[in-house]
């Protein structure tokens, strides 16, 4: 039996860690959305999923009350909104 090199097993170690982040980061989005904020958070969400430009997400976040959003709601946006751009900047950059 072959014993796994130093690189396959850190490989292996970023694909387990890779995978416990996004579990996290899908568990806080799950619970977001169904707490207190879920309507502001629902329709960020949507927004998110068409977004074809920044002007538009920023027009869209402009137009919420956030004040009234707790601190972890707003970081799970937060979150979500930066996976959005990366995805918008890969499409029109790629």
């Amino acid at each position: 039996m072959r014993r796994k090199s130093a690189k396959d097993k850190e490989l292996e170690d970023n694909a387990r860690i890779l995978c416990a982040w996004k579990k996290y980061h899908r568990e806080r989005l799950e619970k977001a959305l169904a707490g207190v904020h879920h309507a502001v958070l629902t329709r960020m969400m949507v927004q998110l999923e068409n977004l074809k430009s920044a002007r538009e997400l920023v027009d869209a976040i402009a137009a919420e009350d956030w004040s009234t959003v707790d601190a972890d709601t707003r970081l799970v946006a937060l979150h979500e909104i930066n996976v959005a751009i990366v995805k918008l900047r890969a499409h029109t950059n790629g």
